[in-house]
């Protein structure tokens, strides 16, 4: 379904990404693991149009979407969920979901709400409520939704765990689970990273803008090296 190859992305002298390639399968949970600073989201951004690479080629669904603005990408089937969550704090809780159906036709609005509904009750419990004064962890939960209202083919995730209680964590990861049970192909970049892997099928090392390990999560959770930096191992 997506296909990176060889992307490269500075910010002025500085190399943040370095001739990063991988792939996302149809149906999969691929993640991004590693600290702070590795270029994880980065690489959605330029994936998602809002950096560019003077090389190589981001290839979604067959198509070359490197030169594609970013706001083009969301009818095409490629919807991200920002680190930070980025909702509209001064709205409502369903008008955030409307916002996220903007290249829906109108008929289609309702439905889409009522599946977001279905996986997150506790939007519908909150849905006239201001987005201002939902908790973390339900706002987390918004910024998913609205990206679900687009009906995207794949959904990029970044850092949905970022500053959630333990209990919230489980609760993103439980979602995260569902949609990939529903069939929805995720990307997900993501610092906790024996949460990312025990839910991926498989993943990718980022250390200093370059890939350094791929394998199936199960196979990078056993890795003594991912073990060592990561894992606490």
């Amino acid at each position: 379904m997506l296909k990176v190859e060889n992307i490269n992305v500075y910010y002025g002298a500085i190399h943040a990404i370095k001739g990063v390639s991988f792939e996302v399968n149809d149906g999969e949970i691929v993640t991004l693991i590693g600290a702070n600073g590795a270029g994880k989201s980065t690489t959605l951004q330029t994936i998602s149009g809002l950096l560019h690479s003077p090389t190589g080629s981001i290839t979604f669904q067959g198509e070359n979407i490197a030169s594609v603005p970013a706001p083009k990408l969301v009818s095409k089937g490629l919807a991200q969920v920002p680190e930070g969550r980025r909702i509209f704090l001064n709205m409502t809780v369903e008008e955030n979901l409307e916002m996220g159906a903007y290249t829906r036709p109108s008929s289609e609005v309702e439905p889409h709400l009522a599946r977001v509904y279905d996986l997150f009750p506790r939007m519908k419990e909150r849905r006239r409520q201001v987005a201002g004064t939902l908790s973390g962890g339900e706002q987390q939960m918004l910024a998913m939704g609205r990206a679900l209202m687009s009906d995207p083919k794949l959904i990029m995730l970044d850092e949905p765990s970022m500053g959630l209680a333990p209990i919230l964590v489980e609760q993103i990861f439980d979602i995260i689970k569902e949609l990939h049970k529903v069939g929805t192909t995720i990307l997900l970049v993501e610092q906790n990273a024996q949460m990312a892997l025990s839910v991926a099928d498989r993943g990718y090392v980022l250390e200093t803008g370059k890939i350094v390990s791929s394998g199936t999560g199960s196979e990078l959770l056993n890795d003594e090296s991912v073990k060592k930096a990561y894992l606490g191992g």
